[in-house]
């Protein structure tokens, strides 16, 4: 007997996609791993700038693109004409969610905000992503990921304290907030289920990203204290930091008690007994001089003997990666947490980072790469009900 074919989760879930770079497109590319089917609009003569970003390119193609893109069909749309907003209106109708990350107001001055969209199809879920949100003061400023980040109090505490504030060498900002968008969009099409109404999903960069802040605002505000850069360490949380090895550097996470008693036997130190390390307050009050001691055993060793003493004594310790050694770390690839997939724009196949979370009985899936700009825009504008002629007319109109 044959098992029934299992669809994915959000398969006859159709997602329109308008905007461009990162934050809406994450949003986007999170439910077409899932099964969703993804329509992102570009104008004809403005496509994406995400089609060209990436520090390295494969045959003038850069590298973001097919992953940010993937699981997509492209449909070409002017959508400041008013043929090209009738064809959006008229998509809009046979879709459950969609995603604009434009300036707020951008929508509205086309003629299709929230509440046209939703006269039209009024179980349309309207996910939208900005710098600062939809209301108050600085809703009108543009907003990118550094920005927000910067407002959100996270600049502030990335780099060495001697230095100016630093980054992530991605951005954070823009992947925060299109995670929180898709989780809204999720939680909507729930609501919907019981309503048979849509609503709409205002996510701000700022926000989202003052949402992994912690404790960081009572700290100030109840303790009259204001975290600063700490470059590698959590002040006050030790041991928790990177390490030099003779060949690179590990990280070593034990500032639980058990956890450090294991690692000062592992290394054969009377720390666990030792009052200035016994307990964890005392472990943060004497971070550096811990520190220190922990560096000067790792540093005589390579990374693969930390590595294996670590695991035999239930430390957890790891590598500080590069995508080279990802590529070829054994947990990674037994997971298939990298996928290969190919593209036409690059001809060739390309690896990236696979679905996640990993869902027991019904896997999120890469089935295909950023595709080319207009690709799908004939079958789209077909199953809406579109004829050749009219195809036609509207790109030497330079609608699509």
């Amino acid at each position: 007997m044959t098992e029934p074919i299992v669809e994915p989760p959000l398969a006859g879930l159709r997602v329109i996609e308008l905007g461009q770079l990162i934050a809406g497109p994450f949003c986007a590319q999170l439910l077409g791993d899932f099964g969703a089917d993804v329509i992102k609009v570009e104008a004809p003569d403005r496509p994406d700038p995400a089609r060209d970003w990436g520090a390295v390119k494969v045959n003038g193609q850069g590298l973001l693109w097919p992953i940010i893109a993937r699981n997509k069909r492209s449909l070409t749309l002017n959508l400041r004409v008013e043929a090209g907003q009738a064809v959006l209106k008229r998509l809009a109708s046979t879709a459950d969610v969609l995603v604009e990350n434009f300036r707020p107001g951008t929508l509205e001055k086309w003629g299709l905000g929230p509440e046209v969209l939703q006269a039209i199809n009024p179980r349309l879920v309207v996910v939208r992503v900005s710098g600062y949100g939809q209301t108050g003061p600085e809703s009108h400023k543009p907003g990118y990921a550094s920005v927000g980040e910067a407002k959100a109090g996270l600049r502030h505490l990335i780099g060495e304290p001697d230095r100016p504030p630093a980054r992530a060498g991605v951005s954070l900002g823009d992947t925060m907030t299109g995670t929180f968008a898709a989780f809204g969009a999720m939680i909507a099409l729930y609501l919907r289920e019981k309503t048979g109404k849509g609503q709409v999903i205002d996510a701000a960069i700022y926000e989202s990203v003052m949402a992994f802040m912690e404790s960081l605002i009572p700290e100030y505000a109840l303790g009259h204290h204001t975290r600063q850069r700490t470059g590698a360490i959590l002040p006050k949380v030790a041991p928790s930091s990177a390490y030099p090895c003779l060949d690179g550097m590990v990280i070593i996470g034990a500032n639980q008690d058990t956890l450090f008693e294991r690692l000062a036997e592992m290394i054969g130190a009377d720390w666990a007994d030792d009052p200035r390390f016994a307990t964890h307050d005392g472990r943060g009050a004497h971070q550096l001089e811990l520190d220190e001691k922990i560096a000067a055993w790792t540093h005589v060793h390579s990374k693969a003997d930390v590595l294996r003493l670590c695991e035999a004594a239930a430390v957890p310790c790891g590598p500080v990666n590069t995508a080279r050694d990802m590529l070829a770390d054994d947990h990674i690839r037994a997971r298939n947490a990298i996928v290969s997939v190919f593209s036409p724009l690059i001809g060739q196949d390309v690896p990236m980072q696979a679905p996640v979370p990993k869902l027991s009985d019904t896997p999120g899936e890469v089935s295909s790469a950023g595709p080319t700009l207009g690709e799908h825009t004939d079958e789209i504008l077909d199953v809406l009900g579109y004829s050749e002629a009219d195809r036609a007319a509207m790109r030497s109109e330079h609608v699509i």
